[in-house]
């Protein structure tokens, strides 16, 4: 809690409206950022020197620092550089690594929507200070400890201080001067935990250390990005890999000094190579694979906030996507009311106040009809929604509600009222009420929602300013009417009253909600996004089953859904009450031939998810709000709404949409399937060069023969050949059919595909290559083992970047997606060609690579050879 020494400020500073931003500004000098202390960070310079921890590079400066005392300088110092330009390259992209994720750590930080200079504004929430007024609803997480100035049915989760998961219910503590110093625990709201319900504005009386909060000292709100499945299945091969290269490195040291090379020789032979065969900056490309892909998908309005979703994204199969806002623009405009038995067609489009009512072709004055008067007077006084000239806020059905109220012309009306009271709206009651009152002091109760909803608890109808019997033939009547107005893609709400003798102690939906006079209806029009219809097309060319889930009539539902062009029929479409209905058992065998889910609620999100599940899909599922998280959570990718979110359904989320767009989820998933795919080529070329280094060696070795290169030579095309290209596969651009595959299985290998396969026969080839080069220009030249060398060494790094080419696509051969679509790749390509033709043709370099210029016939000899894996691949497999 605050302390008393910052009492006075409070005292002498408190303002309910809100700070000024140089206010605000001068207490964050004061008081300093609003968050919890984190954990220290590593610096470069221990990352550098990390990268000298792999077991293999400590043998290898040990046997360098022998060989300086054995008197080969030249050879010790060139290795010594390149295993710290190693060690460079991996620190780059370490470094690079951590930084990507610190950026994605700040930009799933939470925020705050908070009063300055008399406006609201969102903000970080460690940007919050001492004195600031917040504003809270539903589903926020509290950003700061706080005291509440006003609150509406407001209620708390705890567990995360006291463990206790019942809700604590809030209430505003009396303001005066010293009112934090009297505010009671049930006054103050407490950093970390969660608004469950009801609305509030508080003022921010303690941040970051100071909280109950801050007293934890190892409660981190940054995102944890742990290591993905990927990445740990990727860890297990990488360390298997090592146990395969170091035997046979190891049998390679022993088969050497049995056939007569040296201890000294075969030992550091045994050890470069086991340097060069290990794949160990692995883990460290497919870190920077996936958090270089998380930037571009940050970049498509996708925040990735959990690094495994990245590879699960490009498994997905089931995309179960929210209607409003998400498929369609969340621009609601009300085109349609429905009062006195007679449909009213209200003109105007968007969020323009611009517009009027008519009836039957004429126009209508709203002043001249009762009922339609007192529609829109309880559309504008059931509603949250807030209009000015230049702002717009609140949820965009009530905003829609509100502009049609403005059209009647009702401001005046509406200003006599006084909320007394709230229900919010919940998606069980599916409805939401206020209780008002007059200027004549007549208390009424409003409500607005789902119309089947609202005849349920509708005994009464207004017709022509006459309160009469609601019969069960006239609910059918405008049930009919609803059904006819859902049919044309319209939005449907209901809407009801009635007058209180009194107030009732216990305000709660069962005690109000009842005995209501029906009014009317509104239909307002939410017209889908353009680009969702394209993306829907991409999901089924991809092999994606993309889900619509909405809380809309079915009616409705199927209108939008065809305007989308989802694959939907009668037998298609599920609603709530059939859900309901179905064991899970039941559930699971339909689910797979439904597209359209109507008339849901949160509860059922999570049965449809376990459902999908259950069949062997890969799921991903849109939501809002408190509800929605156990599904998003069930979900295999949860992806909360960066708009209209609350910070509940953010947190369980494993991915956020900044635009709330479906084509957003569409793109992400593309995402996952160029990153998983690069994965792939850069895992294929990596492995299949490094095990054509070990079988040249080893076979050469067991048969007899010199070895075909030595230490340093093996050092340096590791650095050459394995780093760049490597680097460039894993940003390579995606083919142009990548969302015309199937989605992968949930338990597929890396190697599945015939990758495994591929690698071997490509490893064997390089191999294979390189050694008949060498063994081939012994032979020209007589035995002159320099020269042969400087052949197997040339073919082994050119066999290797031309295959880079080929690792860029498994499903087409013969360059088809040309040289230049990946420049990144060309670059390391020819870097690498051009140290190698420096180790070669510069002589100080030369002398200490035990190289030798070569001539034409030693050039055609190397093409020939490097040429052979590619032939093979291309044209006889």
């Amino acid at each position: 809690m605050i302390k008393e020494e910052d009492l006075l400020l409070f005292k002498t500073h408190i303002k309910p409206d809100g700070l000024s931003q140089k206010e605000a500004e001068s207490r964050l000098k004061t008081y300093g950022p609003n968050e919890l202390v984190k954990k220290t960070e590593i610096s470069p310079l221990m990352l550098f020197l990390e990268q000298f921890k792999n077991f293999i590079v400590i043998v290898l400066l040990i046997a360098t620092a022998i060989s300086y005392f054995l008197g080969e300088v030249a050879d010790a110092a060139t290795i010594t550089v390149i295993v710290i330009m190693n060690a460079i390259l991996g620190f780059i992209q370490e470094y690079r690594t951590e930084k990507s994720l610190e950026a994605l750590k700040e930009l799933s930080a939470p925020h705050a929507t908070v009063l300055r200079d008399g406006k609201q504004m969102v903000i970080p929430a460690r940007e919050l200070v001492p004195g600031d007024v917040i504003i809270l609803k539903a589903g926020d997480n509290i950003p700061a400890d706080c005291a509440l100035i006003e609150a509406s049915n407001v209620q708390t989760n705890e567990s995360i201080l006291t463990g206790e998961s019942i809700p604590v219910e809030k209430k505003p503590a009396e303001y005066r001067s010293n009112f934090i110093e009297k505010a009671k625990k049930d006054n103050i709201l407490f950093m970390g935990t969660t608004m469950v319900s009801g609305r509030a504005k508080a003022i921010v009386i303690a941040t970051g250390m100071r909280t109950e909060m801050g007293n934890i000292a190892d409660m981190i709100q940054n995102t944890d990005f742990k290591a993905t499945p990927l990445q740990k299945r990727l860890d297990r091969i990488g360390k298997e890999l090592v146990l395969i290269s170091l035997t046979v490195c190891v049998l390679i040291i022993f088969a050497g000094i049995y056939h007569g090379e040296s201890v000294y020789d075969m030992f550091f032979a045994g050890v470069s190579l086991a340097v060069a065969a290990i794949p160990e900056g692995l883990p460290a490309i497919v870190t920077v694979s996936l958090a270089l892909g998380v930037q571009r998908m940050l970049r498509r309005n996708a925040l990735i906030r959990k690094l495994p979703a990245v590879e699960t994204l490009g498994s997905t199969s089931v995309i179960c996507s929210d209607k409003t806002g998400t498929i369609t623009e969340n621009k609601m405009t009300v085109t349609k009311i429905y009062v006195d038995g007679q449909i009213i067609d209200v003109t105007g489009t968007g969020y323009d106040v611009v517009g009027e009512f008519r009836s039957e072709g004429r126009h209508l004055n709203a002043a001249h009809n009762i009922s339609l008067q007192m529609l829109l007077t309880i559309g504008a006084l059931c509603n949250d929604s807030e209009l000015s000239e230049n702002d717009l806020r609140g949820d965009p059905t009530e905003i829609a509600i509100m502009i049609a109220s403005r059209k009647g012309k009702i401001d005046e009306k509406v200003a006599g009222y006084q909320r007394i009271a709230e229900i919010p709206f919940d998606s069980d009651r599916k409805c939401m009420s206020v209780i008002c009152r007059d200027k004549s002091n007549q208390l009424y109760v409003f409500t607005k929602g789902a119309p089947d909803k609202i005849l349920n608890i509708c005994s009464r109808k207004l017709n022509d300013g006459d309160i009469s019997l609601l019969t069960t033939t006239e609910k059918k009547r405008i049930l009919s009417v609803n059904d006819q107005m859902a049919g044309q893609a319209l939005r449907v709400l209901g809407f009801a009253y009635k007058k209180l003798e009194f107030l009732p102690r216990d305000i709660k939906g069962s005690t109000i909600e009842k005995n209501l006079i029906f009014v009317g209806m509104e239909g307002m029009i939410d017209p889908p996004r353009p680009e969702a219809v394209e993306s829907i097309k991409k999901c089924y060319k991809a092999g994606i089953k993309p889900v619509m889930i909405t809380g809309d009539h079915k009616i409705t539902a199927i209108a939008v859904a065809q305007k989308i062009g989802l694959d939907v029929s009668e037998k298609s479409v599920l609603t709530g009450d059939e859900i309901e209905a179905l064991s899970d058992k039941e559930l699971e065998k339909k689910v797979q031939d439904i597209s359209v889910f109507a008339r849901v609620t949160p509860k059922h999100k999570f049965r449809i998810v376990r459902a999908y599940k259950k069949r062997d899909n890969i799921v991903a599922m849109t939501g809002d709000g408190v509800n929605d998280a156990p599904a998003l959570k069930e979900a295999d990718i949860g992806i909360a709404m960066g708009k209209s979110g609350t910070d509940v359904a953010k947190e369980a989320s494993s991915m956020i949409l900044l635009d709330d767009n479906f084509a957003t989820i569409v793109a992400a998933v593309e995402e996952g399937r160029i990153i998983y795919e690069n994965i792939r080529k850069f895992i294929r070329y990596l492995l299949s060069c490094n095990l054509g280094e070990i079988l040249m060696m080893a076979v050469a070795t067991f048969l007899g023969q010199p070895v075909p290169l030595i230490p340093i030579q093996i050092l340096w095309i590791n650095l050459v050949t394995d780093g760049l290209p490597a680097l460039a596969l894993g940003v390579d651009p995606p083919e142009d059919d990548i969302m015309q595959q199937p989605p992968r299985k949930r338990k597929e290998s890396i190697f599945s595909g015939g990758l495994g396969a591929q690698i071997l026969l490509s490893g064997f080839l390089i191999g294979a290559s390189s050694l008949a080069a060498f063994t081939t220009m012994m032979f020209l030249t007589n035995g002159d083992i320099q020269q042969s060398r400087t052949v197997a060494f040339a073919t082994m790094i050119i066999s290797e970047l031309i295959y880079s080419f080929q690792s860029r696509s498994e499903r087409k051969k013969n360059f088809p997606r040309g040289w230049f679509t990946n420049p990144y790749l060309v670059l390391a390509v020819a870097s690498s060609f051009i140290l190698m033709l420096v180790a070669i043709y510069i002589p100080f370099l030369s002398y200490i690579f035990k190289t030798t210029p070569l001539d034409f016939k030693a050039w055609l000899t190397i093409m020939g050879f490097s040429l052979i894996q590619f032939i093979v691949n291309n044209f006889l497999m």
